[in-house]
């Protein structure tokens, strides 16, 4: 009976030794998530009036602006897959605008994560329709997460 105490005390000190040794040699920050994300902004234009950007984008239903430096950005799209970015970019130039991607880094991941499922859609879609809806639901998602700063 006393060599079972005496070996429990033994290996709960010895337990205490190493884990107060691991704990003061673990590197402080381990991060599991990756911390910037890269998007691509699918943008219209940049505009320095209201009206003006207004009266330009009159017709397009699904947009994004974002006021930011005193002007206006207009996007028709977000996604994190460059492949679905060209596709969104190739439906608004058949109507006729002229998109630019634009990179962008964000450190949000339930916007990250969001989006993500937002592009399995996109990904698995023909539909032009269909894209430019999700891509609606994902600038809304985007309003609501991080802002517009309007």
């Amino acid at each position: 009976m006393k060599k079972t105490m005496l070996l429990a005390v033994i290996f709960v000190l010895l337990g205490a030794v190493v884990g107060n040794y691991l704990y003061r040699n673990v590197p402080k920050s381990i991060s599991v998530f990756q911390e910037n994300n890269t998007f691509y902004f699918l943008q219209e234009g940049i505009y320095s009036s209201k009206d003006i950007m207004q009266e330009n984008t009159s017709d397009i239903m699904n947009k994004l602006t974002v006021f930011e430096d005193n002007k206006y950005y207009v996007y028709v799209g977000i996604t994190m897959d460059i492949d679905n970015a060209n596709k969104i970019q190739k439906i608004y130039q058949d109507m006729g605008y002229k998109i630019y991607i634009k990179t962008v880094n964000l450190d949000n991941e339930e916007f990250a994560s969001n989006v993500s499922q937002f592009d399995l859609l996109v990904k698995e879609s023909d539909a032009n329709n269909d894209i430019l809806t999700v891509e609606e639901v994902v600038m809304a998602n985007y309003e609501q997460i991080i802002g517009t700063g309007m």
